[in-house]
């Protein structure tokens, strides 16, 4: 069952161009001059139910505005889009009371009260029981591990734990769609893998639908099967992480070395990146050369120590860019 269906959906805005100085300000306010930018064009897309789905692309790709048009903040220009089979232009607060959202660059939460308070608070926005409030806040506290700090004030909570209490208070509600915008943004590593467990585990346990952008690429790499690619407005790639990462570039980095330095051979489908003294590093398109062949051309026989791995999954996105042009877009 497919959660979001978006077919060409496009938005423009209209932005003014201001020239420099006092001149500049005085004519932009009699003759203001302004340009139609296409933020968002014909783009269409669905999300299975109870899918982790990574909506990325370069800062300006219109990433966030497809959110708020998916989320009844933005009105679409053209084409159609329907989350959980509800129009978001026509019937934006039934819709709220099926999804969540979690800004990773904006509060949600009230700090100066504790996240208990905060979950009852949200509670009672979505018309929830008393009752039936605590169960869910009993239940997320356990997934969540939230019990040493729910009754201090968020003010005093830190980054990693405010960021639990966001996802909770987004949750309260039993949301079937969450929109987890940079999520893991300024955490440091370890937080930052307890909240990706802590996604998964909901996912998981709750069979909640993720719609996940960020610019980290761990996030991507460890929480989505299934990721979709944005520049200049438009969808660029539309892919599954394996087959992204396993037959896109067709690379390999070989790092090996040497009982003693060599001057390695040119050969086709292999590209040295580095060669310091007996070290070497090398890129090898695994569709010009298998890998077995790539290390005879390199005299196997005398390697001391080699580590094959894949190409970052950063490269390949960077790649695809690069490819499909970059854009300034809103």
């Amino acid at each position: 069952m497919r959660v979001i269906e978006a077919e060409a959906l496009s938005k423009n805005f209209r932005v003014k161009h201001k020239e420099k100085g006092m001149r500049g300000s005085i004519r932009a306010v009699f003759h203001p001059q302004t340009e139609e930018i296409r933020a968002v064009d014909r783009v269409s897309f669905g999300v299975e139910e109870g899918e982790v789905l990574a909506f990325i692309g370069p800062n300006g790709a219109g990433k966030s505005t497809t959110i708020k048009m998916l989320t009844g903040i933005l009105y679409p220009d053209g084409g159609r889009v329907e989350v959980l089979g509800i129009d978001p232009v026509k019937k934006r607060k039934q819709l709220a009371y099926q999804i969540g959202t979690v800004f990773g660059q904006k509060e949600q939460l009230w700090t100066h009260l504790t996240p208990y308070d905060n979950f009852c608070f949200f509670g009672a926005i979505y018309d929830l029981s008393g009752r039936e409030a605590e169960r869910r806040i009993a239940e997320l506290t356990e997934i969540f591990e939230l019990s040493d700090f729910i009754n201090t004030p968020v003010r005093s909570l830190s980054l990693g734990q405010r960021i639990r209490c966001e996802i909770v208070a987004s949750l309260i509600h039993k949301p079937r769609v969450l929109f987890l915008d940079e999520p893991t943004i300024g955490l440091d590593p370890v937080v930052k893998e307890n909240i990706r467990l802590l996604i998964r585990q909901m996912n998981k346990e709750l069979h909640t639908t993720i719609f996940l952008t960020s610019h980290d690429i761990g996030d991507i790499e460890k929480l989505c099967r299934r990721i979709v690619i944005v520049n200049s407005g438009q969808i660029v790639m539309d892919d599954s992480m394996e087959h992204l990462k396993y037959h896109y570039l067709n690379r390999k980095i070989v790092e090996v070395k040497l009982q003693e330095e060599t001057a390695l051979p040119k050969t086709e489908g292999i590209t040295i990146l580095k060669q310091k003294g007996s070290r070497v590093r090398l890129e090898v398109d695994t569709s010009v050369i298998k890998i077995n062949d790539a290390l005879r051309s390199i005299d196997a026989e005398h390697v001391e120590d080699i580590n094959i791995s894949n190409i970052p999954l950063e490269n390949i996105i960077m790649e695809i860019y690069k490819s499909e042009g970059r854009g300034a877009v809103q």
